[in-house]
């Protein structure tokens, strides 16, 4: 079955999170989503309030910017998330939106390296591993978690990029694929993350677990759906990009999952736009009306 969830998009001010949160609980959505836009909300202290305030949904970070992170910390507060709330918070790290990371001082001359060298440092350090390494940016010298999760905890990660969906099928657990991706691009993301596994498969170093591919799809329903979507498409220069995005009813939305799905995705998140003008109602709607139309 493919998963669905939404997105509480960082445009909306936190103070919102609490009632979409229990919406999106109550509604039987699985995964409700949250991203750590620069500069607007953290992505674990997000994470922590909306798991605090549920029973069930997963909540997902959408990503952790690694050159804003040392990685002991992200594994520290990772694994709290994990033995707080068990196997409900999906959580992805990523290279950032390389013009923010420049604004705060830490953009790094190799994202690739830097994402690399986090991915390995960050997993060994969950499994409960004590790490010691001297990379190009990660430098960690005997350091283990205290409390480290009790279960296996996946690592994700987002990526774009040829080289970046090559390196999350040899170093993640998954990957998180942006609302700029259409169910071909899908497509050419699983043939890459594939070599990717192949290659870590080849050198020992990645079990053969399964490699879960999460997409957002921007999403707009109601009357003006479609100038929304529009609108939202020309602002990120991609309104010449064909079958992007979905503007329409239930039966619209469950169909563009479905091809996104069968395209390889195995979860499906609705991405409202920007100036979504009822958040609540969006997450009703894709648990009450596209879910029931998703296999």
């Amino acid at each position: 079955m493919t998963d669905l969830g939404a997105v509480f998009r960082p445009q909306l001010p936190p103070e919102r999170l609490r009632d979409i949160a229990r919406l999106a609980d109550d509604s039987g959505l699985e995964e409700l989503w949250l991203w750590e836009d620069c500069f607007r909300e953290g992505g674990i202290s997000t994470a922590a309030a909306a798991l605090a305030w549920t029973e069930r949904v997963k909540i997902g970070v959408g990503l952790l910017p690694v050159p804003l992170r040392n990685v002991a910390i992200t594994a520290m507060e990772v694994a709290s998330l994990h033995r707080m709330f068990p196997g409900r918070a999906v959580v992805g790290v990523g290279h950032g939106v390389q013009d923010w990371m420049g604004q705060v001082g830490a953009r790094v001359e190799s994202p690739v390296t830097l994402l690399r060298e986090h991915l390995v440092a960050l997993r060994a350090l969950l499994r409960g591993e004590r790490v010691t390494c001297d990379g190009r940016y990660v430098r960690l010298d005997d350091v283990g978690l205290d409390w480290p999760p009790a279960t296996p905890v996946p690592v994700l990660a987002g990526a774009t990029g040829p080289r970046t969906l090559r390196l999350t099928g040899e170093a993640a657990d998954g990957t998180i694929l942006t609302a700029s991706t259409t169910a071909d691009g899908v497509r050419r993301a699983r043939q890459l993350i594939d070599e990717g596994r192949e290659t870590a498969l080849r050198s020992g170093a990645h079990p053969a677990e399964s490699h879960r591919v999460v997409v957002y799809l921007l999403t707009a329903t109601g009357p003006d759906a479609a100038r929304r979507l529009h609108a939202e498409l020309v602002d990120e220069g991609l309104q010449d990009v064909p079958d992007l995005g979905v503007a329409g009813d239930a039966g619209a939305v469950a169909k563009a999952v479905q091809r996104l799905a069968e395209a390889g995705a195995d979860a499906v998140i609705l991405q409202p736009t920007g100036d979504e003008p009822d958040p609540e109602g969006f997450v009703r709607f894709a648990a009450e009306e596209v879910r029931p139309l998703v296999p």
